[in-house]
């Protein structure tokens, strides 16, 4: 919250005219307005802004106020709820509160001042909420983001770097294996930026073919080629005042590369078939989980973008090396699972959670949440129990159950590490990253075991050397 500003509320209301009214109010009053049609929209604004408090209508198209208020009591940290009912509705008004835990409501027609003072206490009181929510973590060493999850060491490390610079204008470059929640961290610096008033814009590089790539992030003049019947507004464009994601930033082409080189070091871009240069004013934040390093010896990445992109990276870790993590997503997941697919079930049985927590997760927390998800729709009985699991975390090894033989002289471990290490690479076709992900292992500690036991791919063998004529 700016100085001079009161708060964010999130303004839900299906009728226009009603809408831009109590807007007007608010602005008046010095509020800061997001507003939404329905209730499927105004959960799409949670995910790409920090609200103080949501004032909702009770009956709208697509999702209704109570279904809205409903969806919000699950959040980890849901914002205050006032709830607005039809004229001599308070019988209404005062259950919503009693049982489905809105925070308030407010009768039509709407006295101003009841809309405004309920407000100003809604927001003092989710301050108040917040102080202690800080304090509490504070006190026992821990950070919170809302919609992560992570206890681990290298979690908590990576939450108190987003809170630290979410707040500035850095380029940011998420890196890690795929499904490790690169995405999240993202709209997590969004939200707690001073963009978070205006929504998050993000693209997958890979997901589109090149020809059309370029229009989605430039846009396109009238003509610029067939078909383009019409202007189009590309993302760098839109997304000015803004933060704009690009994933999977190691799969563009080199000429796409140098076009948002340009747009970050100039700040401005040209549609494609447009001449004048148009400003910009936007917050990139990339992902990859290639390998970019390589990618720029082998010329297949510009150096400049690398460090361009590159200002301040964080590096998220694959699940299988933070198991405090484990559990405590399963829960997470099981509960978004059960109010998405309205089942009763009250947990994970022991041997269950076991075996999930015994799982290395090649997939990360995207395979974690879909198993779960999976594990919720075939559960019969009020847990979810290891019958439920899919064969392959079933099966899962104890950790430490590798073994290797020790001759009876004894063996050097480091002889040990190097065959690892030689193995590795040898099925990776000497691909560091490859060889990093067989091992479990980090990018960089690869690289670290590798000079330090002096092991480089091979070279083609020398030719033999001429056999001299035999004299006579």
């Amino acid at each position: 919250m700016t100085p001079g500003q009161k708060g964010t509320v999130l303004l839900v209301e299906d009728e226009k005219a009603a809408q831009d009214f109590l807007r007007k109010i608010l602005d008046t009053e010095g509020f800061r307005v997001v507003t939404a049609a329905n209730g499927r929209e105004a959960l799409q604004r949670l995910d790409e802004a920090v609200i103080d408090v949501i004032v909702t209508d009770l009956m709208m198209p697509v999702m209704s106020g109570m279904d809205l208020l409903v969806q919000v009591r699950s959040l980890a940290d849901p914002p205050p709820v006032i709830v607005v009912t039809a004229h001599g509705s308070k019988e209404t008004g005062r259950d919503l509160v009693n049982r489905l835990g809105a925070y308030d409501y407010l009768s039509k027609p709407i006295s101003s001042d009841d809309l405004v003072l309920k407000i100003e206490r809604a927001v003092e009181m989710r301050a108040m909420r917040e102080a202690a929510r800080v304090l509490s973590g504070q006190l026992q060493g821990r950070v919170r983001l809302d919609s992560i999850v992570g206890e681990s060491a290298a979690m908590q490390n990576i939450f108190k770097l987003v809170l630290k610079i979410a707040r500035s204008n850095v380029t940011v470059l998420l890196r890690g294996e795929s499904g490790t929640g690169k995405e999240l961290v993202a709209r997590a610096i969004h939200r707690y930026s001073q963009r978070s008033a205006n929504p998050f814009f993000a693209i997958n590089c890979a997901a589109i073919p090149e020809t059309l790539l370029e229009s989605e992030l430039f846009g396109y003049e009238r003509g610029a080629f067939t078909g383009a019947d019409r202007r189009k507004v590309g993302l760098f464009e839109a997304a000015s005042g803004s933060t704009l994601f690009l994933d999977e930033i190691g799969d563009l082409s080199p000429a796409l590369q140098g076009k948002i080189l340009r747009a970050l070091q100039e700040k401005e871009i040209r549609r494609i078939g447009g001449n004048p240069s148009i400003p910009v004013d936007v917050r990139v934040l990339a992902a990859t989980n290639r390998d970019l390093e390589t990618m720029m010896r082998e010329g297949r990445f510009r150096e400049d973008l690398y460090y361009r992109i590159n200002v301040l990276p964080i590096v998220l870790p694959p699940l299988r090396t933070r198991p405090d993590d484990i559990a405590p997503l399963a829960r997470l997941f099981l509960e978004r699972a059960v109010t998405e697919h309205g089942k009763r079930i009250d947990g994970i049985a022991a041997n269950a959670l076991d075996l999930i927590c015994r799982h290395s997760w090649p997939g990360n927390v995207r395979e974690l949440a879909a198993i779960v998800e999976r594990a919720v729709l075939l559960a019969d009985g009020p847990q979810i129990e290891a019958a439920d699991l899919p064969e392959e975390v079933r099966t899962s090894r104890e950790p430490g159950t590798l073994r290797i033989e020790i001759p009876p002289n004894g063996i050097d471990i480091e002889d040990v590490e190097r065959a690892l290490l030689l193995q590795a690479m040898e099925k990776s076709d000497w691909v560091i990253a490859r060889a990093a992900r067989l091992l479990h292992t980090s990018y960089r500690t690869m690289q670290y075991r590798l000079e330090k036991f002096g092991i480089r791919k091979p070279g083609p063998p020398e030719p033999a050397p001429a056999s001299k004529p035999e004299s006579s």
